[in-house]
């Protein structure tokens, strides 16, 4: 396995990891409000009126709302998925843009400099492997190729 591939399957695995332990956890410290849900049906996680036609959001209410979007409507899911394709990826021999590290470390570094502590600096890390992944891609000889080459 070349070292290129070795670093997205690192960062895809951070990624996965990441937005997996993430729902993992929303569902071990927040069962009761996720099981309601499915008690409740599919709109009962965020319903678009206030419980009991209330003017005022009632605490269970704005809980019901922090579970949602702390769980299924937040990073996790993206980052599951953006882990699962740099894998895809990776496998593949394809390089993933350095573009995509670069902002996945920035938004991973902001999120832990906001909450701290938070695992979000393994997102970083995550980010810089795929920048380094990109490097070694375009490193390689005939990895950059005359657009007007292949046109003919």
């Amino acid at each position: 396995m070349n070292s290129g591939k070795r670093l997205l399957r690192w960062a895809s695995g951070i990624m996965i990891v990441l937005g997996a332990g993430h729902l993992s956890l929303l569902t071990l410290i927040a069962r009761q409000d996720v099981t309601g849900w499915v008690d409740r049906g599919m709109w009962a996680a965020v319903p678009l009126v206030l419980s009991r036609g209330d003017a005022v959001p009632t605490v269970e209410s704005l809980r019901n709302q922090a579970v949602f979007w702390g769980g299924p409507a937040s990073f996790s899911v993206p980052l599951v998925l953006l882990g699962c394709l740099t894998w895809y990826l990776a496998g593949r021999g394809v390089a993933v843009p350095a573009g995509i590290g670069w902002g996945l470390a920035a938004w991973c570094l902001l999120g832990g400099v906001l909450l701290v502590p938070s695992p979000f600096f393994a997102g970083t890390v995550a980010g810089v492997l795929i920048i380094l992944a990109a490097r070694k891609a375009g490193d390689r000889p005939g990895a950059v190729r005359d657009r007007r080459t292949d046109s003919a």
